[in-house]
């Protein structure tokens, strides 16, 4: 880096899908990063394959850009509520965010959140209207609605008066108001160079600060730790000393690599500035909030709080009859390892292992953030047994305090009824409620295990027009008894392969999640009953072969086809009785106990230990 280059450190923040990744591209595209022959990707930044099949930001991550004399180090952040935790590090890095804001939808409840993140440590935000081809757009009430949520989240007079531009990210437009067009994102850029300070290069003659704020591994180095030389310089192979987060703890390391991004490539350097954000190698224990420093001058900086986990779920050996038929790693210890190199660099998560070893309980921030997990090691050859998840309670002078999250309902007004009955069944507690144009808006407060398992019904009550968006909130009082699934489960009763016979004639007592020649095992989940209560059903039975035949009775079998579920609607779906199985090939729903004298024993043992309680 040559002295007369100036480092600004940015962040793109917004909810999901208002196109955060989209903007990152049209920075890379518009600053000469990509060559003539490199193939131009949509969302470059979501690398990661579940990234991109499910089209949102998981993992935040970093690149950079050369604009005149600066250079901009960006990152782009996830956008879901559940993964929260990268979030909140990471704009302690930069020294301003982008708050990316839908043209139609306004701001959304996670815009909330890391809008809130931001204010409070003194960041001052620039405001993009994305989307304003919209058929329903309407950018200048939004922009109406964004300064009503700073006000509600006290931002003072110098955030109050945070630029205006408005865009369309997908392709690469960027104007400083509605009635002046542009052909690219040059507006963006300047007024990011105009409001925002570039660092002070005086910082390089202090002695080292560097605050880690996420982490990453590399099977050939180890441990990487990521964060921005605030105060400094620092070398490859220099002895530092590193404060650890929130504690007295003073360790003298080496270093031994250092990098930072050019474009979108880790680069190996010599040497880093204050105010760039680099990637550190060579301490095995680094951790988040740990502050690199002189080994003569130790000065911590504040430490990073992580927001602590709201719901759980236990991880178990798999022990169907199916176990190890398509999985490469089975075993507790193979559970074991992938969790503690989880740990690595997830620090979201928590993992707790029980007195047998062979239960692993696994808290995170919620569903989604559990269940990229769960998929991510069904892909690599895992194979695991999940249970219900639970949210985690606290209790605070004697008294039981749950999770609790804000819900924002969209639906055809025609569905709405059904959508408020279902959340006030849930303990839930409308705050607001709009009209227009057909469609209504209503705004819940409903306890976090009320919500678990709504998402599908949701959607079939909205027949697939409603949307539904959720964020944590705060904990409250506990709210009291939540009822359950209202619908009992097809469970099969024996070994073997189902037949179309026995299918035909079962799809008439519920809804089916398996089709025919599907092997199947005592204890097994193949449907959803109709009623409400379990039946033990069996789905291999076939047509008695005779050499009788008469006309009418030998038509052929129309099977419905079977609801496919994905994970999480399978981890929605199930009681505390049953369980998920997650193999490379497929995904399972099973009875916690297989056959149905175990289940008969477990009630009976489980009655008498109430009894004996009361």
């Amino acid at each position: 880096m040559n002295d007369t280059q100036k480092i600004i450190n940015i962040a793109v923040i917004a909810h999901v899908d208002a196109g955060k990744s989209t903007l990152v591209d049209a920075f890379l595209a518009q600053s000469g990063v990509f060559g003539e022959r490199d193939e131009k990707t949509e969302r470059i930044m979501d690398s990661n394959d579940l990234e991109k099949e499910r089209g949102i930001t998981i993992y935040s991550k970093n690149c950079s850009i050369r604009y005149k004399d600066y250079k901009i180090n960006i990152v782009d952040t996830p956008g879901h509520a559940d993964f929260s935790s990268e979030v909140e590090r990471i704009i302690r890095t930069v020294d301003t965010v982008i708050l990316l804001v839908d043209s139609s939808e306004g701001p959304m409840p996670q815009t909330r959140f890391v809008l809130q993140k931001s204010l409070e440590i003194g960041l001052k935000p620039i405001l993009l209207i994305n989307k304003i081809d919209k058929k329903d757009a309407r950018p200048l009430e939004v922009v109406d609605e964004v300064f009503e949520l700073f006000l509600d989240l006290n931002a003072n007079d110098e955030q109050l008066n945070f630029p205006i531009l408005y865009g369309i990210a997908r392709e690469g437009i960027v104007q400083y108001d509605m009635d002046t067009p542009s052909t690219n994102i040059e507006p963006l850029f300047e007024t990011i160079i105009k409001h925002t300070e570039s660092y002070d290069p005086a910082h390089c003659d202090e002695p080292l600060q560097l605050q880690i704020s996420a982490l990453a591994y590399d099977e050939y180095i180890g441990r990487i730790g990521i964060g921005r030389v605030y105060r400094g310089k620092l070398k490859a192979n220099q002895y530092v000393a590193v404060a650890k987060n929130a504690s007295d703890v003073v360790e003298k390391k080496s270093i031994a690599q250092i990098f930072n991004y050019q474009g979108l490539k880790r680069t190996s350097i010599e040497e880093a500035v204050a105010g760039d954000i680099v990637l550190v190698s060579g301490i095995s224990n680094i951790s988040i909030g740990d502050t690199i420093c002189d080994k003569d001058n130790i000065q911590p900086l504040p430490p990073i709080t992580i927001e602590e986990p709201t719901m759980s779920m236990n991880f178990c050996v798999n022990t169907s009859p199916f176990a190890g038929q398509s999985g490469k790693y089975v075993t507790s210890r193979n559970i074991r390892e992938r969790l503690e190199k989880e740990l690595e660099v997830n620090v979201g998560l928590r993992v707790e292992e029980s007195e047998t070893g062979d239960v692993f309980k696994v808290s995170g921030r919620g569903e989604l953030h559990l269940s990229v997990l769960l998929e991510n090691m069904r892909r690599e050859g895992y194979e695991v047994a999940v249970s219900r998840p639970e949210v985690i309670m606290h209790r605070v002078d004697g008294q039981l305090y749950e999770p609790m999250e804000e819900v924002i309902i969209t639906a055809p007004t025609e569905y709405i009824g059904t959508c408020i009955s279902k959340l006030n069944s849930r303990k839930g507690i409308m705050k607001n409620m709009d009209e227009e144009n057909d469609y209504t808006k209503i705004e819940y407060d409903v306890p976090t295990r009320g919500l678990i398992g709504y998402r599908g019904e949701f959607i079939t009550d909205t027949h697939g027009e409603g949307v539904m968006v959720r964020h944590f909130t705060e904990y409250e009082p506990y709210k009291g008894e939540i009822p359950m699934r209202d619908n009992g489960v097809l469970t099969s009763m024996a070994n073997g392969t189902a037949m179309t016979y026995s299918l035909f004639y079962l799809q008439e007592r519920g809804t089916l999640f398996i089709g025919p020649q599907t092997k199947v095992y005592d204890g097994m989940i193949i449907g959803m009953n109709n009623r409400g209560e379990d039946m033990d059903v069996n789905p291999t039975e076939n047509k008695k072969m005779t050499a009788v035949r008469s006309t009418g009775h030998d038509d052929a079998m129309v099977l419905t086809p079977p609801k496919v579920m994905s994970l999480e609607e399978a981890l929605e779906f199930i009681s505390d009785d049953e369980l998920v199985e997650l193999t490379p090939t497929d995904i399972r729903l099973r009875k916690k106990y297989l056959t149905k004298l175990e289940r008969l024993q477990h009630a009976r043992a489980t009655r008498k230990a109430q009894a004996s309680e009361q």
